[in-house]
């Protein structure tokens, strides 16, 4: 992945549990191919006691997405591919459906 989604980027979930929840993404393990996204893909995890946390207990957090489950959304609110283009001699993503410039 050419960095087509990046962080702070609004997505959509194609497939899973939480299929058409959009959310903005708070990391991306490009070395994975993963995405984290907010309040996305939820988990509880048991913790036990430690100095840090001395009542331990179930946690709740966002486990990674695969990048190919997830896809940006265009200014219509549609789920888009990402392209490329060259402006002003700068490498800039293009929304598929709408061949506009996507910020970020």
């Amino acid at each position: 992945m050419a960095a087509k989604i990046k962080k702070g980027d609004r997505v959509v979930v194609l497939t899973g549990k939480d299929k058409g929840r959009q959310g903005a993404v708070l990391k991306v393990l490009p070395k994975e191919d993963r995405v984290v996204v907010q309040g996305i893909n939820m988990i509880q995890r048991h913790t036990r006691p430690t100095q840090a946390d001395p009542q331990g207990g179930i946690r709740t957090r966002e486990a990674a997405l695969h990048v190919s489950n997830v896809a940006i959304v265009d200014s219509k609110g549609k789920p888009t591919r990402v392209g490329f283009r060259v402006e002003d001699g700068k490498k800039v993503r293009v929304a598929k459906t709408t061949g506009e410039v996507i910020n970020g």
